[in-house]
């Protein structure tokens, strides 16, 4: 017990460094005198005149403040747990393994998150995430598919302390669903979740083939930010260029739903994109949230500057198929969920499928950050 001890105080030693590494990383400093200039701004006498900017603003003070007040809350717990290390050691207190083995694991992970925040530097990674999931070919199976990402996204989403609201939803024939989006809320969610959009492969016994034979299923996972109205003021929707239907809202998964024909479906004629609404309280609210997500989804492709045509948006929509997939997840004749892109890999598909993609999302992000620095 008292190796175990010894080896602990050894990693928290070490984590010192890291930590002291993390300090640079973040720009602490930086942070500090930004976040001083800016609340000093807010004090001016016509700070308030201008209401969008003095609200980014703030948001930027706490946002801040936040950064700085986890790295610090960082350091108090790496000291404390150094001294209850020492200490038991000192006292060949055994008890005291599993406290000091728990505040390294906690450590060890926080570090790890904050980490990777710092490769969170795209212009959109801050804000909201859209989700929407798409089931490519094969009936019922494919659509039975797509609802289990619709559900595994979720448990990430609880896991993370993000709120997750369903937008929209259409069922599937005999189960799973036609479409749904879901607006994941809370700072990073677009940063973390933006190397989720693709085509994600299931390979599995078929619960609905009474043959029990093994299938191969595709859906799609199209991830977008939430545009705030500031990024969405230059962004100008036609009347003439738009269709819109009312229609009786569907249940996800048990959920309740106000049946009725409030719900609101959008299809922008130009360029072919659909959205949806049906959990607003009104038809009037159900089509606000729809033309927002019309906007997001018109200023990604703006923001797209290597896509030639706006068509070319849509291409991962009409491409669900073998070839196209970021990600396989396979429940037999073994179990492995592997990233095509990275190469991370995970046994265990069940925890998976229970929202466990951090390997996968930190995965993705160092690749990309090391894409941009070469």
């Amino acid at each position: 017990m008292i190796i175990a001890l010894e080896e602990a105080r050894r990693k928290l030693l070490a984590m010192r460094e890291s930590v002291k590494e993390l300090h640079a990383s973040l720009q602490i400093d930086t942070l500090r005198e930004k976040a001083s200039e800016l609340e000093a701004a807010s004090l001016e006498p016509n700070f308030w005149d201008d209401p969008s900017r003095s609200t980014k603003v703030m948001q930027q003070i706490k946002q801040m403040q936040d950064t700085i007040a986890e790295y610090e809350t960082l350091c108090g717990k790496l000291e404390d747990a150094l001294v209850l290390s020492e200490m038991a050691i000192e006292e060949n207190d055994e008890g005291s393994v599993s406290e000091v083995e728990s505040e390294l694991a906690y450590i060890e992970k926080e570090e790890e998150r904050m980490r990777m925040e710092v490769l969170l530097s795209g212009p959109y990674d801050r804000n909201n995430a859209i989700l929407s999931f798409h089931p490519g070919a094969g009936g019922t199976e494919a659509q039975d598919w797509a609802e289990m990402l619709y559900r595994m996204y979720n448990r990430w989403a609880d896991a993370h302390g993000y709120t997750a609201k369903l937008i929209d939803w259409l069922d599937g024939d005999e189960a799973g669903l036609k479409s749904a989006t879901l607006l994941i809320e809370g700072t990073n969610a677009y940063g973390y979740l933006k190397g989720e959009n693709g085509v994600h492969r299931l390979v599995r016994v078929s619960p609905f083939d009474a043959s029990g034979r093994r299938q191969t299923s595709f859906a799609s996972v199209e991830v977008l930010p939430e545009f705030d109205d500031e990024d969405e003021k230059d962004i100008e929707i036609r009347p003439e260029d738009i269709e819109i239907t009312a229609h009786r809202s569907s249940g996800a998964g048990g959920q309740h739903i106000n049946k009725t024909d409030s719900a609101i479906r959008i299809v922008h004629l130009p360029t072919g994109i659909v959205v949806g609404c049906q959990t607003e309280r009104s038809q009037l609210q159900n089509k606000e949230t729809a033309m927002k997500m019309l906007k997001s989804k018109l200023l990604a492709i703006r923001q797209q500057e290597k896509m030639e045509r706006v068509e070319d948006l849509q291409g991962v929509k009409s491409n669900i198929e073998w070839g196209a997939q970021i990600r396989s997840y396979v429940f037999m004749p073994y179990t492995l969920v592997k990233d095509t892109r990275t190469g991370y890999e995970n046994g265990n598909v069940g925890a998976v499928m229970d929202g466990d993609l951090d390997g996968f999302i930190n995965a993705y992000l160092k690749m990309h950050a090391d894409r941009s620095r070469g």
